[in-house]
């Protein structure tokens, strides 16, 4: 049992927010897999969810199934922050996150993002009011500061803590960093030293089981949040709760089971955003799910022009008929077309030149 303030969770493995893709159809689709508890919608700004926006609500919609759920909010204008929040508690939502990470140029000019982590008194301020308007836990996400001679993560996180803040989520890198180099354990490790009772959440470049291990390890922190690791392998949260409870590291998943759990995420896409719309959007989602197929040039190039749900059929059928040539007697892949392992960019030789990254997935937060 693992407890966030009043929430009670079966498991210290967390979905992070990443925006344009950790809607509905992918928590239901992670969560069916197993081993997350857990998740945040995309960050969702206050206003927009104040007023009812019909964009921010299609952003936190949820069902019965993708429970506990946190909703991101980001927003620097506290009376908005606020009233969101009690909005979110009377729908039923489990924790409010507030997003004080985000090293886009157009959340941070407004406030919000990485930008609340540069006025500690203000954003202090903001924090109590949602606090003491709510019963559920309220949260925040940030970075280890604003460039590497700011490192504020360490004193913002003991003021959030004084005014009643429930967790600190900190991802390893600054917001001059974006996502380029290497997370910083020894700066998550700094928050976990500064916090007096709170959980600190630990985040970055945690792509393997053993990754989030050496993250939990070498910095103290109580949980591990999962982003772009859990985009690359939905699978990671089962055989990350597995490894830690056992020392066992599971097989990597068969490709027919890669098939199914692609499918499978297709199918809610079209159920939540409709046919037209959810074929759009998993354009950029199915490259992601091919990246550990093999070779998948054939499937790339047509599946990125899918409109409705027979040409996501017929894409996928074409594409199995050609794989057949890179396969040996027993249908398996021949080794010389295997893909590579992926390892965490931490847990690699310090040359960046020969370290592997997951690339950051392009989505909305790019045009805002």
């Amino acid at each position: 049992m693992f407890c966030i303030g009043s929430l009670k969770l079966k498991s210290n493995l967390f979905l992070s927010p990443l925006a344009g893709y950790t809607n509905l159809p992918f928590r239901l689709t992670l969560r069916e897999i197993g081993g997350l508890d857990l998740a945040t919608t995309d960050l969702v700004n206050a206003r927009s969810l104040v007023e009812r926006n019909p964009k921010a609500l299609k952003l936190i919609e949820t069902c019965p199934a993708d429970r506990p759920l946190a909703v991101q909010l980001f927003g620097s204008v506290p009376e908005e922050m606020r009233d969101a929040a009690v909005y979110l508690e009377s729908i039923g939502i489990s924790s409010v996150d507030i997003n004080m990470g985000c090293p886009v140029r157009k959340v941070c000019r407004v406030g919000g993002g990485s930008a609340m982590m540069t006025d500690l008194e203000k954003t202090t301020k903001l924090v109590k009011g949602m606090v003491d308007a709510v019963k559920i836990p309220v949260t925040a996400k940030m970075r280890l500061g604003w460039d590497d001679q700011n490192w504020t993560a360490p004193d913002l996180a003991r003021a959030l803590e004084d005014v009643g803040i429930a967790a600190i989520a900190v991802h390893g890198r600054t917001r001059e960093q974006g996502f380029e180099g290497i997370v910083k354990l020894a700066g998550i490790r700094a928050v976990v030293e500064a916090v007096r009772t709170i959980p600190v959440v630990g985040n970055g470049d945690v792509t393997t089981p053993q990754a989030a291990k050496r993250m939990l390890e070498e910095t103290g922190c109580a949980a591990v949040s999962i982003g772009r690791g859990a985009f690359y392998n939905p699978w990671i949260f089962a055989h990350t709760l597995h490894f830690l409870r056992t020392g066992e590291l599971l097989p990597d998943p068969s490709f027919p089971e890669r098939i199914r759990v692609m499918c499978r995420h297709f199918d809610l896409m079209i159920e939540v955003f409709g046919e037209a719309l959810g074929c759009r959007m998993f354009r950029k989602v199915a490259p992601w799910y091919s990246k550990r197929f093999g070779p998948a040039n054939e499937f790339n190039k047509s599946v990125v022009t899918i409109a409705t749900r027979d040409q996501f059929r017929e894409t996928l059928d074409r594409y199995l008929c050609w794989r057949k040539q890179f396969l040996d007697e027993t249908g398996a892949l021949k080794p010389s077309y295997e893909p590579a392992p992926m390892v965490a960019s931490f847990m690699q030789e310090p040359d960046i030149a020969k370290r592997q990254f997951i690339p950051v997935p392009k989505g909305p937060v790019e045009v805002w």
